[in-house]
Protein backbone atom coordinates (compact mmCIF):
# COMPACT_ATOMS: atom_id res chain seq x y z
CA UNK A 1 0.00 0.00 0.00
CA UNK A 2 0.94 3.71 -0.92
CA UNK A 3 2.01 6.07 2.12
CA UNK A 4 -1.14 7.71 2.05
CA UNK A 5 -2.53 8.69 5.93
CA UNK A 6 -5.51 9.16 7.49
CA UNK A 7 -6.00 9.12 11.31
CA UNK A 8 -8.10 10.88 14.18
CA UNK A 9 -6.85 11.24 17.61
CA UNK A 10 -3.26 13.04 18.08
CA UNK A 11 -0.22 10.57 19.16
CA UNK A 12 1.52 11.69 21.97
CA UNK A 13 5.23 10.94 21.54
CA UNK A 14 7.75 11.09 24.28
CA UNK A 15 10.85 13.40 24.03
CA UNK A 16 13.07 10.52 25.65
CA UNK A 17 14.39 13.80 27.95
CA UNK A 18 11.37 12.84 30.50
CA UNK A 19 10.76 17.10 30.15
CA UNK A 20 7.56 15.97 28.66
CA UNK A 21 5.74 15.03 25.28
CA UNK A 22 5.16 16.86 21.91
CA UNK A 23 1.49 16.10 20.47
CA UNK A 24 2.00 15.14 16.60
CA UNK A 25 -1.42 16.88 15.41
CA UNK A 26 -0.51 16.83 11.57
CA UNK A 27 -4.34 17.35 10.02
CA UNK A 28 -5.08 16.47 6.87
CA UNK A 29 -6.52 18.88 4.02
CA UNK A 30 -9.58 18.25 1.84
CA UNK A 31 -7.15 16.83 -0.68
CA UNK A 32 -5.09 14.70 0.75
CA UNK A 33 -8.19 12.91 2.62
CA UNK A 34 -9.63 12.35 -1.18
CA UNK A 35 -7.02 11.35 -2.68
CA UNK A 36 -6.25 8.66 0.47
CA UNK A 37 -9.92 7.55 0.15
CA UNK A 38 -10.11 6.81 -3.67
CA UNK A 39 -6.95 4.66 -2.88
CA UNK A 40 -8.74 2.37 -0.16
CA UNK A 41 -11.92 2.62 -2.21
CA UNK A 42 -11.75 -0.07 -4.68
CA UNK A 43 -11.00 -2.41 -1.41
CA UNK A 44 -13.37 -1.30 1.10
CA UNK A 45 -16.14 -1.57 -1.81
CA UNK A 46 -15.13 -5.51 -2.00
CA UNK A 47 -15.51 -5.91 1.66
CA UNK A 48 -18.42 -4.04 2.11
CA UNK A 49 -20.06 -5.81 -0.94
CA UNK A 50 -18.81 -9.57 1.10
CA UNK A 51 -20.39 -7.96 4.14
CA UNK A 52 -23.98 -6.27 2.85
CA UNK A 53 -24.40 -9.21 -0.08
CA UNK A 54 -26.00 -6.28 -2.49
CA UNK A 55 -24.28 -3.75 -4.39
CA UNK A 56 -26.39 -1.06 -3.90
CA UNK A 57 -26.15 -1.02 0.13
CA UNK A 58 -22.42 -1.59 -0.16
CA UNK A 59 -21.99 1.64 -2.84
CA UNK A 60 -24.48 3.69 -0.23
CA UNK A 61 -22.53 2.32 2.81
CA UNK A 62 -19.30 3.36 1.16
CA UNK A 63 -20.70 6.88 -0.04
CA UNK A 64 -21.81 7.09 3.76
CA UNK A 65 -18.54 6.50 5.02
CA UNK A 66 -17.07 8.86 2.55
CA UNK A 67 -19.01 11.81 4.10
CA UNK A 68 -18.56 11.13 7.49
CA UNK A 69 -14.83 11.59 6.59
CA UNK A 70 -14.50 14.16 4.48
CA UNK A 71 -16.56 16.72 6.86
CA UNK A 72 -13.60 15.87 9.42
CA UNK A 73 -10.85 16.13 7.04
CA UNK A 74 -13.05 19.63 5.82
CA UNK A 75 -13.28 20.75 9.66
CA UNK A 76 -9.30 19.36 9.81
CA UNK A 77 -9.76 17.38 12.49
CA UNK A 78 -8.79 14.11 10.45
CA UNK A 79 -5.30 13.64 11.28
CA UNK A 80 -2.91 10.79 9.50
CA UNK A 81 -2.85 7.61 10.14
CA UNK A 82 -0.61 4.49 9.16
CA UNK A 83 -3.20 2.32 8.16
CA UNK A 84 -6.16 4.15 6.18
CA UNK A 85 -7.31 1.06 4.63
CA UNK A 86 -8.14 -0.14 8.32
CA UNK A 87 -9.34 3.00 9.75
CA UNK A 88 -11.92 3.60 6.83
CA UNK A 89 -13.04 -0.37 7.11
CA UNK A 90 -13.47 0.58 11.04
CA UNK A 91 -15.54 3.47 10.17
CA UNK A 92 -17.47 2.00 7.52
CA UNK A 93 -18.29 -1.23 9.93
CA UNK A 94 -19.62 1.36 12.56
CA UNK A 95 -21.93 2.62 10.46
CA UNK A 96 -22.90 -0.75 8.96
CA UNK A 97 -23.40 -1.84 13.00
CA UNK A 98 -25.53 1.32 13.48
CA UNK A 99 -28.02 0.18 10.44
CA UNK A 100 -27.79 -3.23 11.97
CA UNK A 101 -29.00 -2.25 14.99
CA UNK A 102 -31.32 0.16 14.00
CA UNK A 103 -33.39 -0.87 10.62
CA UNK A 104 -35.75 2.20 11.04
CA UNK A 105 -32.87 3.93 9.98
CA UNK A 106 -32.84 2.90 6.89
CA UNK A 107 -34.68 4.24 3.72
CA UNK A 108 -37.67 1.90 2.52
CA UNK A 109 -39.59 2.07 -1.04
CA UNK A 110 -43.10 1.45 -1.18
CA UNK A 111 -45.55 1.70 -3.26
CA UNK A 112 -48.69 2.66 -0.71
CA UNK A 113 -49.40 6.34 -1.32
CA UNK A 114 -49.34 8.68 2.37
CA UNK A 115 -52.59 8.30 4.62
CA UNK A 116 -54.75 11.45 4.64
CA UNK A 117 -53.48 14.87 5.00
CA UNK A 118 -53.08 17.02 7.31
CA UNK A 119 -56.52 18.30 7.42
CA UNK A 120 -57.76 15.13 9.02
CA UNK A 121 -59.92 14.07 6.22
CA UNK A 122 -61.32 17.03 5.85
CA UNK A 123 -60.99 17.34 2.13
CA UNK A 124 -62.24 13.97 1.59
CA UNK A 125 -65.63 14.88 3.60
CA UNK A 126 -65.87 18.19 1.20
CA UNK A 127 -66.27 16.56 -1.68
CA UNK A 128 -68.43 14.21 -0.30
CA UNK A 129 -70.66 16.78 0.93
CA UNK A 130 -70.07 18.75 -3.04
CA UNK A 131 -70.64 15.11 -4.73
CA UNK A 132 -73.97 14.40 -2.64
CA UNK A 133 -75.58 18.27 -3.25
CA UNK A 134 -74.79 17.72 -6.83
CA UNK A 135 -76.77 14.34 -7.30
CA UNK A 136 -79.83 16.19 -4.98
CA UNK A 137 -80.06 18.41 -8.07
CA UNK A 138 -80.78 15.19 -9.93
CA UNK A 139 -83.78 13.37 -10.79
CA UNK A 140 -83.64 9.84 -8.89
CA UNK A 141 -84.15 7.90 -12.27
CA UNK A 142 -80.39 10.22 -12.94
CA UNK A 143 -78.89 9.94 -9.55
CA UNK A 144 -79.43 6.49 -9.53
CA UNK A 145 -77.58 6.09 -12.91
CA UNK A 146 -74.74 8.37 -12.15
CA UNK A 147 -74.29 6.94 -8.38
CA UNK A 148 -74.63 3.12 -10.55
CA UNK A 149 -72.13 3.99 -13.17
CA UNK A 150 -69.83 6.57 -12.32
CA UNK A 151 -69.55 5.91 -8.57
CA UNK A 152 -69.45 2.29 -7.80
CA UNK A 153 -68.30 1.75 -11.41
CA UNK A 154 -70.48 -0.72 -12.77
CA UNK A 155 -71.36 -1.30 -16.45
CA UNK A 156 -74.93 0.03 -17.87
CA UNK A 157 -75.94 -3.66 -18.09
CA UNK A 158 -75.23 -4.19 -14.72
CA UNK A 159 -76.89 -0.74 -13.77
CA UNK A 160 -79.64 -1.79 -15.78
CA UNK A 161 -80.26 -5.03 -13.89
CA UNK A 162 -80.07 -3.35 -10.50
CA UNK A 163 -82.66 -0.95 -11.70
CA UNK A 164 -85.07 -2.80 -13.62
CA UNK A 165 -84.67 -1.04 -16.73
CA UNK A 166 -82.98 -1.41 -20.16
CA UNK A 167 -79.15 -0.49 -20.54
CA UNK A 168 -79.87 2.72 -23.50
CA UNK A 169 -82.69 3.98 -20.34
CA UNK A 170 -79.87 3.62 -17.64
CA UNK A 171 -77.87 5.21 -20.37
CA UNK A 172 -79.81 8.42 -21.24
CA UNK A 173 -80.28 8.79 -17.90
CA UNK A 174 -76.97 9.10 -16.47
CA UNK A 175 -75.63 11.04 -19.90
CA UNK A 176 -78.83 13.95 -18.77
CA UNK A 177 -77.71 13.55 -15.10
CA UNK A 178 -74.09 14.55 -16.24
CA UNK A 179 -75.18 17.28 -18.26
CA UNK A 180 -77.02 18.90 -15.33
CA UNK A 181 -73.54 18.38 -12.93
CA UNK A 182 -71.62 19.74 -15.65
CA UNK A 183 -73.89 22.88 -16.05
CA UNK A 184 -74.12 23.17 -12.44
CA UNK A 185 -70.55 22.73 -12.33
CA UNK A 186 -70.17 25.65 -14.69
CA UNK A 187 -72.33 28.17 -13.12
Amino acid sequence: MENTCITTPSTSTSTGTGTGTTAFTDHMTAAEFDEAFTAVMPRLRRRLLALTGNPHDADDLLQETYLRLSRRARAQTLTRQQQPYAYTCAAALNLLRDLWRHPSRQERCTDRLPEHGWDGGFAGREAEAVTAALLRGLSPKEAAAVILVDIEGLTHDMAGERLGAHRGTVQRNRMRGLAKIRAALAA
